[in-house]
């Protein structure tokens, strides 16, 4: 059985990781698999959204523990290799990436929920980087869960290990929506809607410009910024855009 399953649902691809018996455990093998279908989606242009959740009450308890017992640092430094390059993924792939985390996501599962582009969560979500807790303490997650809720928030996370919940999640950034259980698929599938309406193009111009100026200074930010927005005005869909606002109708975009 695949660690990770893929599904069409409207304009997202749906993949959903299905290791519920191991708490969703990211292990060498799920990492690669769950990359290898984050690449295969961004080839596709007909995928405009992507969203990652998950089978059983776990979103992901982090890494597989039983992989990181008694090995040599080759063998660490491959898990970890697959784990950034995950990450990593997330941010190169043209489409948007959501986080659709119905339980726990801690440790490495926390720090996918802070990678992924956007996150809605169940109420019944908790959070929580507890490494410190058993001598390995969340190194890689630090650097995604920094970016996204702060210095401050993130070591007190870090230190503590303790877990945060849903609505905390929401107030610190970590997280865009947070509903009840029953309609959390559907608070995935309707943003990931909103998302899909706009151009194709002009959403994977808009992303990779984002995480470019994001950790620059404001000045080189908004140089390159400008930039952008210049040679984006040249495309057609910027013009159909423009166009359809002024004449007050809905555009009609060529992708």
């Amino acid at each position: 059985m695949p660690y990770v399953d893929a599904e069409r649902e409207g304009d997202a691809i749906v993949l959903t990781m299905n290791r519920a018996e191991r708490r969703n455990a990211l292990s060498l093998e799920l990492m690669r698999e769950l990359d290898a279908a984050l690449a295969e989606a961004g080839k596709n242009p007909d995928v405009r959204v992507v969203i990652v959740r998950a089978n059983g009450p776990a979103f992901s308890a982090g890494h597989d523990l039983r992989e990181l017992l008694d090995r040599d640092v080759e063998a660490y430094r491959t898990i970890f290799d697959a784990c950034v390059a995950l990450m990593e993924r997330i941010v190169a792939i043209p489409q948007p990436v959501i986080a659709e985390v119905a339980g726990v996501a801690t440790a490495a599962g926390c720090q996918l929920v802070a990678a992924c582009d956007l996150a809605v969560a169940s109420t019944q979500a908790t959070f929580a980087t507890p490494g410190v807790r058993i001598g390995l303490f969340c190194s890689t997650p630090m650097v995604a869960l920094t970016r996204a809720i702060g210095r401050k928030r993130a070591m007190e996370m870090l230190l503590t290990g303790e877990p945060i919940d849903a609505v905390t999640a929401l107030a610190w950034g970590l997280v865009n929506h947070v509903v009840p259980p029953e309609q959390l698929h559907a608070e995935a599938l309707a943003l990931a809607a909103k998302i899909a309406s706009a151009s194709r193009t002009v959403l994977g111009i808009g992303k990779a410009a984002f995480y470019a100026q994001v950790e620059l200074d404001a000045t080189s930010a908004y140089a390159y910024a400008k930039e952008v927005m210049a040679m984006n005005a040249l495309a057609s869909d910027a013009r159909e855009g423009i166009g359809a606002f002024l004449e007050k109708r809905a555009p009609v975009w060529r992708h």
